[in-house]
Formats: structure tokens, C-alpha cells, sequence
């Protein structure tokens, strides 16, 4: 079955059932450019009655005449007759086996009668206007038991939906069961959810069975307190073998009519009553189909971008309302709500109303909330509050939300990377090996880490430090910029610190003041510009001070300036003693040892 945007299926299904004297409910509802026909034929020979002959055919042909710009999208065979039922038929030699059925006992004489569906649109579609043969309901054996009480008859009618451009907007309900009415047994049928716009070309249509052309006993139909007739269906006969579509009143025991209905309805109104009754005649409504002028708004929405930021659950949608398949206007104040993976996050309206075919664009900005994850379903409802409330009366109910998926990106997460220590080089310059951070600051091993000597460098991306295994920072504490990027194109800069330390000083403990530019002097490693206070101080092997020297004096030569030697004297070769006071807190015991002398 083509089914469209505008189509909106309320069907009331119930496959391969049976049920006994099923009350006329909405099976299916159709709202757009849409209008119907009904064609068929009976199974009987002539009038029923008592003196008429006991026969029945098995099968019957009808034509179906439509234009071909109308666009066939439903079509739905029934079928009825005296007894339990045939619920297995034929049409143009395709076999149809009853999708639902229905029974019902006629309480007067407790003779039992049946009704069948299938849905046909596929043939129908298929073959279009024509000749339709229906087959193989064969009731020729159980039809002398009726024809005694005259209520033997078979029949059979296809109701055909069709859309066209050229048509108003409409509502086309079909409402289906089996229900009768007889003397002493009328009946009242509340027809549902219908949508009164205006009375303009409203329709009702009936399909019955049983009826008898010859009693005429108060026999009515009434919609909505209004006594209904026509050309070829009286007030006192409505139900009397005729076919107001082709003006046929030899439709022996079954009516197809139509009935104009334009002012008998109020606008607004969501439902309306139909009340049958008959002094004498037994008759079953198994079909009605009404067709309501419906021109109405059609409220959608959809969402053509939403732009979202690193690691921010603000996010901006672009937006458009349309009114396009519609034929009135959408009212300004019309309510659109905002869920994000179903969760109400916020709500807007139509700033103006929109003509019809007519849309207009907008922009929002929303806070997703922190439970919503960051892959997420952006909802746009139209004709929502929030709350589940509709406001406006549409064409179509169903094409009111528009879902986008967002993902909103994250920035890298990162380890936190402890102040790096190194040796002070002097004037606490050192060397660092900083091969190591990339590993050790990323989360996610994928994500590209570059590390920088300034923020400015890092936030633009310039300058990144190549050489990371032997890194020289002039100077300490120096802190350095650390900026990761993922996939999604998010970046997040951090820093660490740089701290050189006074490592413990190497003494080189032989001198031979040559000047031969080895070992001149007593040199101690790690010493000098680094422990920038420190004082050291040599004595000969019999404990006698023959030198002392600081951060500000040369190095040791050999030369004597304490002691009994003068100075620029030459020390003698041999073991001397020397005692290296460091002055730092975290080398409390002055260094001491033996180096040698020799010229």
C-alpha cells in the first residue's frame, strides 16, 4: 500500500477473527488530498422475498471508473452473506482469504449471518479502472433455510481511497463492523475522531445489507438528529438495493449510498450520531465512510546544523518551521520543545504565523544537561509544550519531530606531570630528558602532545621544543607548556615545572701545576657557581691551614697562603688534606679527603 506523509493509519485490526455482531468502529483514517468510491454488485438473482425463487450466484462482476490522475492508495474488499460464513473469495482470480470476519444472529428467528475483509489495494493499484469479477462465494446450500423468512442474499463491495492534487484538503474516515437493526432493534452508531473544519462538501457513505426495496415501514436514518435522503434513497426507504454511485436501484438486497451531509455538521466537532431504525425491515451496516473539508495547517520542523565547542555542553541548533504540505496558515506562538535523548531541555515558538508553503529559519542556543552523554539525540517537537500539550489542529499528527544526533567533543583528558629535577649546571641552568612526558601526561595514547617554552607558543602552535632528550633550561624553576590535541580537534594546554637541584660535587683529587692544562689546579666538579657559598680549606700532613679559597678566589695551584711558607712559594710535593664546607641545607657535613701534590 503507497502510504503517504498525510496518511495516518488508526487501523483497528483483528487478523483471522471472528466475532459475533462487531459494533462499527474507525478502522482507518486518511487526512490530505484525498476522496473515495465504492463499486460492487449482489449475488442475488432478484428481490428476495417469499415469492421469488431460492437462488443465489456464486459470483458477480462490477466496474470500477476513476480518472487517471486520481492516485489509487487503499482499497478494501467486503463481503457478506446469509450464514456462517465463506471467508475464502475470489477476485479477478486472485484469492483472498478474510483477514477479519464477523458474525451475528438475527434475534427474531436466530438465523446467522456473516461479513468478511481483505485488504486489496495491491490488485486494485495494479489493474486500475475496469471489470472486477468476484468469485467463489458459494452460499447456494445454506440459502433455503432463509429464503422462507426472505433474508437470503450475497454481495460484495470494494471501497477505493484516492488521492489527488486538485482535491481540498480532507479527512476520510472508514469505519467498519456489522451491526442490524430491525423491528424493535434500532441502533446508534457514535462516529470517533473526526475533525470538523467546515461543512464544505462533507459526505457520508453506507454500505448495508438486506435491505428489501418493497418495506418501507419506518424505515430512517438520521445523522446527527437530521432525517437523511436523496435522489434515489427516501426518508421512509433509505435501505431499499440501490447504488447512489451509479444511480443502480437493482442492487438486489444491498445499498451503496452516499449522502450529503454539508450542513449538518458544526466546526469543531470531533464526533457525530447516526441513529437508525425499522418498523419491519432487517438490515446490517457493515461500512461507512465520511469524507470532512480539512483545511488545515501542517506544522514541521527540521534541524539543519547544530554547532557545538571543545569540551562545552552549549550548543547551537539551526532550526527551520515549515507549513509546506498545508492549506491554511500556521499561527504565530506555535510551541516547539527541545529533548535531548528524550530529556525536556528547553522550549521556543513560531515567532510569526507561516502561510501556507511557507517556512522560516531560526536559531537557538541550549544547555545540555550533565546527565545527557556526549553522544546524544537533538529533538525538535513542533506543536509540543514540553508537556505532551497540542495546540493546533493539523493535517498530519504524525510528522511533528525532527531528531538530529550531536556529538559533542571533549577535550584531551591528561595526567598531571610532577615538578622534573636535574643537576645544577651552575647560576641553576640545567639539562633535562623530557622524552619521557608525552607518555606519561596523555590518557589517550592516540592524542598528538607538543611541549613549548612559552603559553603564547603553545596557544598558537609555534615554536614546539624538537629536542627533547637533552632540553637546557638557562635558568630554575622554569616552567614549561604542554598542549594535547585529539581527533576531535580539541586542545587542552598544561604545564610542569623544571627544578634543578645541587647535586653532590666530584672531587678530582690530584694536582700537578705544570701548566700543562691538566690537573693544574685542585678542581672539584659541581662545585663552583652551585654552591655558591662554600669555602674550602687545605692543610698540609701536619694539620698546618696552607690555603683557603671561596666562590670568589681561583682554584688551588699548589700555592701556599697560610701557613709558614710565603706565598708564591711552591707547596712540597705530597699528601695534603681538605676539608670542602658546602653551606647547604641539604649537605649539613662538610666534605674531607686527601689529594696530592706533585710537580
Amino acid at each position: 500500500m503507497n502510504v503517504r506523509a498525510c496518511l495516518l493509519l488508526l487501523q483497528l485490526i483483528f487478523f483471522t477473527t471472528s466475532v459475533d455482531a462487531q459494533d462499527v468502529n474507525l478502522y482507518q483514517q486518511y487526512i490530505g488530498r484525498y476522496n473515495f468510491t465504492i463499486f460492487g454488485n449482489t449475488l442475488n438473482l432478484t428481490e428476495n422475498g417469499l415469492n421469488t425463487q431460492c437462488a443465489i450466484s456464486t459470483s458477480s462482476s462490477a466496474s470500477l471508473e476513476i480518472s487517471a490522475e486520481n492516485t489509487i492508495i487503499g482499497a478494501y474488499l467486503y463481503w457478506a452473506g446469509s450464514g456462517t460464513g465463506d471467508l475464502s473469495v475470489k477476485v479477478n482470480g486472485h484469492e483472498f482469504e478474510a483477514e477479519r470476519s464477523w458474525n451475528l444472529t438475527q434475534d427474531t428467528s436466530g438465523l446467522r449471518f456473516f461479513g468478511g475483509f481483505a485488504d486489496v489495494t495491491e490488485l486494485i493499484s495494479e489493474e486500475g479502472p475496469g471489470l472486477y469479477v468476484f468469485s467463489d462465494l458459494d452460499l447456494t446450500s445454506v440459502i433455503s433455510n432463509y429464503c422462507v423468512n426472505a433474508t437470503n442474499f450475497g454481495g460484495w463491495a470494494i471501497v477505493v481511497v484516492y488521492e489527488n492534487p486538485q482535491l481540498p484538503i480532507n479527512q476520510l474516515n472508514i469505519y467498519d463492523g456489522l451491526e442490524y437493526i430491525g423491528e424493535n432493534h434500532p441502533l446508534t452508531i457514535n462516529l470517533e475522531s473526526l475533525n470538523v473544519i467546515d461543512n464544505d462538501g462533507a459526505k457520508i457513505a453506507f454500505l448495508a445489507w438486506e435491505g428489501d426495496r418493497s418495506i418501507q415501514v419506518t424505515e430512517t436514518l438520521s445523522f446527527n438528529g437530521t432525517v437523511l435522503s436523496n435522489s434515489i434513497n427516501p426518508q421512509n426507504n433509505a435501505f431499499n438495493g440501490t447504488n447512489t454511485f451509479t444511480g443502480s436501484n437493482s442492487l438486489y438486497n444491498m445499498d451503496i449510498d452516499v449522502y450529503d451531509i454539508q450542513n449538518l455538521l458544526v466546526p469543531g466537532a470531533e464526533s457525530a450520531e447516526i441513529k437508525l431504525s425499522s418498523g419491519q425491515d432487517f438490515v446490517m451496516i457493515n461500512t461507512i465512510v465520511t469524507l470532512l473539508n480539512s483545511e488545515l495547517p501542517d506544522a514541521t520542523v527540521s534541524v539543519e546544523s547544530v554547532e557545538t565547542n571543545c569540551d562545552s555542553r552549549y550548543v547551537i541548533a539551526h532550526y527551520t518551521v515549515h507549513n509546506i504540505n498545508s492549506s491554511d496558515i500556521l499561527p504565530a506562538a506555535t510551541p516547539i520543545a527541545i529533548y535531548a535523548d528524550g530529556i525536556f531541555i528547553n522550549y521556543t515558538e513560531t515567532i510569526t504565523h507561516l502561510d501556507v508553503g511557507q517556512s522560516v529559519s531560526d536559531v537557538i542556543s541550549l544547555v545540555i544537561p550533565p546527565e545527557v552523554p556526549s553522544n546524544f539525540t537533538l529533538t525538535f517537537v513542533i506543536d509540543d509544550d514540553g508537556l505532551g500539550n497540542t495546540f493546533v489542529i493539523e493535517i498530519d499528527e504524525t510528522n511533528n519531530q525532527f531528531d538530529f544526533d550531536v556529538y559533542m567533543p571533549q577535550d584531551p583528558m591528561f595526567n598531571d606531570i610532577p615538578t622534573l629535577f636535574s643537576c645544577n649546571l651552575g647560576q641553576t641552568r640545567a639539562i633535562f630528558d623530557l622524552s619521557d612526558v608525552p607518555g606519561q601526561i596523555r590518557v589517550d595514547q592516540n592524542d598528538i602532545v607538543e611541549i613549548y617554552q612559552s603559553a603564547t607558543d603553545a596557544e598558537m602552535g609555534i615554536n614546539p621544543i624538537l629536542n627533547l632528550e637533552d632540553f637546557e633550561a638557562p635558568e630554575t624553576p622554569m616552567q614549561l607548556f604542554v598542549k594535547l590535541s585529539n581527533a576531535d580537534q580539541c586542545s587542552v594546554i598544561t604545564s610542569f615545572l623544571l627544578q634543578s637541584r645541587n647535586c653532590p660535587p666530584t672531587v678530582y683529587n690530584f694536582i700537578s701545576p705544570n701548566n700543562d692544562g691538566v690537573n693544574d689546579t685542585f678542581f672539584v666538579d659541581g662545585l663552583r657557581d652551585i654552591f655558591v657559598n662554600f669555602k674550602t680549606s687545605i692543610y698540609n700532613r701536619y694539620g698546618v691551614l696552607v690555603w683557603m679559597g671561596n666562590n670568589n678566589t681561583e682554584d688551588w695551584n699548589g700555592t701556599p697562603t697560610r701557613g709558614l711558607l710565603l706565598d708564591n712559594e711552591q707547596s712540597p710535593d705530597g699528601t695534603y688534606y681538605y676539608v670542602i664546607e658546602l653551606n647547604d641545607p641539604n649537605y649539613p657535613e662538610p666534605m674531607t679527603g686527601f689529594l696530592y701534590l706533585n710537580h
